[in-house]
């Protein structure tokens, strides 16, 4: 029996992220996988909807070309060839992930794992052979699926969810989306700019209701302009594929008719079959229960990522295996889940970090909040990209930055620089007091941290005594 120091269950980003930080540490080690390396993300999630975004991008960028000068005619477009490269862009990644595991030394198992006992692992291969491999520690790292809800009636034809929108070969003429989160709208985004006609169906009062108000008008306006229509306060009581395309019904009695439906709400944590129960493993409604050490109930199994079902972010995925490859080879870390950047691939971008000024309100914590808009930006002007804004807010006490959110162009990229300054508490001041080049879109972000202390000089506001 092969005998390693650890097996981890799982090769999406926090799998395999962890197995590689682990043999830097020079400890040997095994990754279980029972499909593809990258796990969801990279093979059906954020890398793929970001190659479709930026054919979607491409595409509205030529059809308004005139703009800069640039004509160039009839715009037509090829699904089946922007698929066709969003393929070949997970087919290298995967291929450079499955380098970077071989190249530090991490043996790969394809096959499904699960815990045999006390340090013991069974593998049952793709071939149908099973194999039991001896291990001091574990860690889980199987990730979640899209929930297949019964009431939908989800075909994977007519009625579809995230991996079948991923793989169309033909533009939908009308789609409707159930569920105005994150996924929804980045979908959104994409089918309506490849010429679907677009409905938005949300529970909730407002799409992204996980953002702060202004970050969801922002989007709903966009939405607006581009002529997606958003339905909130809608409950959807019923869905059945016809054959003149998929009735959906919402309570109250509203129908609509579209070609398809994608379901984008609910995920399923992949906690099954892996021996947890027989390990003693405390699992809540299919999601693992770990600490901030990312450590289980049971000494020397850990688990990290969605299937611990805390943010369902692939960079949160990925601190998790680190974190817990360190620990279970002797080392003290913890996961900090205050400083948690996010990022929304809608037309525009949007991104947050660290504290929501709609959380400070109810939380009762006073907050001092300095505004920029891109409309005031040069570069913003230059790029013909003047929707959006930056918006940081502070302690007013200590000037310690507390949180940011920004809608605009290039806001997923702009983050990183107030997450670094949350992380470091570092003040609004030294955002202010460090030269930022120009004509750039982080200038934004300076101007912000200026409108903080009533000194944006781009910006007629408040002024300070």
């Amino acid at each position: 029996m092969k005998g390693f120091d650890i097996v981890v269950i799982g090769g999406g980003p926090g799998g395999y992220v962890g197995a590689i930080r682990a043999a830097q540490l020079k400890a040997k080690v095994c990754l279980i996988e029972k499909d593809a390396l990258g796990g969801t993300c990279l093979n059906r999630g954020c890398i793929p909807t970001k190659a479709l975004y930026y054919s979607a991008k491409t595409l509205a960028a030529v059809k308004k070309s005139s703009v800069f000068g640039v004509l160039t005619g009839e715009v037509g477009f090829d699904l089946e060839k922007a698929v066709d490269r969003k393929d070949d862009v997970v087919k290298r990644l995967v291929g450079g992930v499955e380098d970077l595991l071989k190249g530090n030394g991490v043996e790969v198992i394809y096959g499904a794992g699960s815990i045999e006992g006390a340090e013991r692992v069974k593998v049952v291969k793709k071939d149908g052979t099973t194999e039991v491999i001896g291990t001091k520690k574990i860690i889980i790292a199987t990730g979640s699926e899209p929930a297949l809800i019964p009431s939908f009636n989800i075909d994977g034809v007519n009625v579809i969810a995230s991996t079948e929108a991923l793989n169309l070969k033909k533009v939908p003429e009308s789609l409707l989306i159930i569920g105005g989160g994150v996924m929804g709208c980045e979908f959104a985004t994409i089918f309506s700019k490849f010429g679907s006609s677009v409905k938005v169906v949300e529970l909730l009062p407002a799409i992204l209701a996980a953002e702060d108000a202004m970050v969801s008008r922002v989007i709903a306006r966009a939405f607006k302009t581009s002529g997606v229509q958003v339905f909130t306060d809608a409950a959807v009581e019923g869905v059945e594929a016809t054959d003149r395309g998929v009735k959906t019904r919402l309570k109250g009695g509203q129908e609509f008719l579209t070609e398809k439906v994608l379901v984008t709400i609910g995920r399923s944590f992949n906690s099954e079959r892996l021996g947890l129960d027989n390990a003693g493993v405390t699992v809540e409604k299919g999601r693992v229960r770990v600490n901030n050490r990312m450590e289980t109930n049971v000494d020397g199994i850990y688990a990290i990522g969605d299937v611990t079902g805390m943010m369902l972010l692939a960079h949160v995925a990925s601190a998790g295996g680190t974190i817990a490859s360190e620990n279970a080879l002797g080392k003290e870390k913890t996961m900090d889940y205050s400083v948690i950047p996010s990022g929304i691939f809608t037309d525009p971008e949007a991104a947050s970090v660290g504290l929501k000024e709609k959380d400070a309100k109810e939380k009762g914590i006073e907050v001092k909040a300095g505004r920029f808009p891109y409309a005031a930006s040069g570069k913003a002007i230059a790029m013909a990209e003047p929707d959006g804004f930056v918006q940081i807010l502070s302690d007013p006490s200590t000037d310690r930055v507390l949180g940011c959110s920004i809608v605009g162009a290039h806001a997923t990229d702009l983050i990183g620089e107030v997450a670094l300054a949350i992380k470091a508490k570092l003040k609004v001041k030294d955002i202010i007091e460090t030269v930022h080049a120009h004509p750039t879109l982080p200038e934004i972000v300076m101007e912000a941290a200026e409108d903080a202390h009533g000194m944006a000089v781009h910006k007629m506001g408040r002024k300070q005594g």
